[in-house]
């Protein structure tokens, strides 16, 4: 009985522990973030958000296929007018007729709980393209360290938890 106490026990302060850590494990500030801020919520704006996310993907991946931050921005600006074509092409394909805006630079990011992270507001280095008015709910990740287009829909928080931070340690010591 005294057994199967302590090994509840020591659950429950694994259980704690990983819970503490969720909240303060942060994105480096050698980061470049990506985010796309549709015109608002309506299913055609989400749907052209999704569309312009999904044209973007082959796009990023290949931004994405760096070792360092300065690789990563150097592709970035190089490839912005191509980015600018897919996103016109895109917008053409599905004849959507809102105004896009493509920044790089210092832009403000809100506050974000994901996969039980916090993930704290501020001006971050960031690719954002802006639909519309910008209004409705963004589709935001990771260019460097590559943490964009991770498959995460079977996992469980700790188990996202413990791989963000591997990666985290492996691309920015």
């Amino acid at each position: 009985m005294k057994k199967i106490l302590i090994i509840i026990g020591i659950i429950i302060l694994i259980v704690i522990y990983n819970n503490e850590e969720k909240k303060y494990l942060t994105i480096p500030d050698e980061a470049i973030r990506y985010r796309i801020i549709p015109n608002s919520n309506s299913v055609e704006d989400i749907t052209a958000k999704e569309s312009i996310q999904k044209a973007l993907e082959k796009d990023l991946k290949e931004i994405m296929n760096t070792s360092s931050i300065e690789e990563t921005r150097n592709k970035i600006i190089t490839n912005l007018d191509k980015i600018r074509k897919n996103i016109e092409n895109t917008k053409n394909e599905i004849n959507y007729d809102k105004n896009i805006n493509i920044k790089y630079g210092l832009n403000y990011f809100p506050e974000k709980q994901y996969e039980g992270i916090t993930y704290s507001e501020g001006y971050y280095e960031s690719l954002v393209v802006e639909i519309g008015k910008a209004e409705g709910n963004n589709f935001w990740c990771v260019l460097f360290p590559p943490l964009c287009m991770m498959e995460t829909e079977n996992t469980e928080d700790v188990e996202y938890t413990f791989f963000l931070t591997d990666i985290i340690n492996k691309l920015i010591k």
